[in-house]
């Protein structure tokens, strides 16, 4: 057979939607005896894929890896020809600030650390995270901490400022079972900024996509529009998608099909950022073995031009 037709067999493979493998309840971390889990949806293939950890909302206090608010973001990750993992964390108030912080820190490290084994590409791996789960993605993205470092960051409505916040609206009973305060004296303020992702903007930080609805009177609209222009101002690409009318949680936008554009947005976003071909696949994900060996040392040498992409 002609190189010609293994090439398009190859492309044919290649453009297949692959199924999605599903590990559950993986152990990454056990601080002081308490096991957390992740779990991992990873495309059939052999990878490595650009991979994205999700972390989950419920005010710091509430939630986990499969809670109800989030789960309107598993069918489009499951689409997305990328690999996802939905972590829990550590809760407020019997595990305060900033025991969420380390545990989302934590599963970055296992997920670069176990690499090979999920077929994930560990200098593509993104964080999002929604409310709480916002918050927490965006500041472990700033703090920049050794092992931690990702390609890209999708807050959806978080909290930036927590100072800004407290002081135009008080200290929620969240803030205070979270962070452990109940007043704005110094060394509250100093505790506030610590917790902020907005102390740690500086030049540096991987691209940002932030995504809030305009009625959200939980967290304010302004708190992502704020820390998008801080972020450009300090040379950090920021993208910013409002989602007109919508209020509080992707599961309130569900209820109008008119507020699910950030879908497509979304995963839009995070292939072009990651470096994802159409439909999440390359040439790399076809199996070798349906190219005849006296067909090997010519596709080599269309990889040494640069032509094709595929892991031999």
């Amino acid at each position: 057979m002609k190189l010609s037709r293994w090439l398009l067999t190859l492309q044919i493979f290649a453009a297949v939607a692959a199924g999605v493998e599903i590990r559950n309840d993986i152990e990454f971390s056990r601080p002081s005896g308490h096991a957390l889990t992740m779990d991992a949806h990873i495309p059939e293939g052999p990878g490595p894929f650009a991979a994205v950890i999700l972390v989950h909302g419920g005010g710091w206090e509430a939630g986990d890896k499969r809670a109800a608010f989030i789960q309107p973001l598993f069918e489009p990750l499951d689409k997305s020809g990328l690999a996802w993992f939905s972590i829990d964390y550590r809760l407020a108030p019997k595990d305060p600030y900033p025991a969420a912080v380390l545990d989302v820190e934590e599963a970055i490290r296992y997920v670069k650390g176990h690499a090979r084994e999920f077929r994930v590409d560990p200098a593509r791996l993104a964080l999002m995270g929604e409310s709480a789960g916002g918050h927490l993605v965006a500041l472990v993205a700033t703090r920049s901490k050794a092992g931690t470092s990702v390609a890209a960051v999708v807050p959806f409505y978080g909290v930036f400022d927590f100072e800004s916040l407290v002081e135009s609206r008080g200290v929620a009973r969240a803030f205070k079972n979270f962070l452990g305060i109940s007043d704005l004296s110094e060394k509250s303020r100093a505790i506030l900024r610590e917790a902020s992702a907005s102390t740690f903007v500086k030049p540096g930080l991987p691209p940002f996509l932030l995504i809030h609805g305009t009625q959200d009177t939980a967290v304010p609209y302004g708190q992502s529009v704020k820390f998008c222009a801080q972020l450009k101002s300090a040379g950090v690409p920021c993208d910013f998608y409002t989602v007109d009318d919508g209020i509080h949680g992707v599961m309130n936008w569900e209820k109008k099909p008119a507020q699910h554009g950030y879908k497509k947005v979304m995963l839009d976003w995070l292939r072009k950022t990651l470096d994802v071909k159409p439909e999440g696949r390359t040439v790399r994900s076809i199996v070798w073995k349906i190219v005849p060996p006296a067909a090997h040392q010519d596709i080599r040498n269309l990889l040494a031009r640069g032509d094709v992409d595929l892991q031999v």
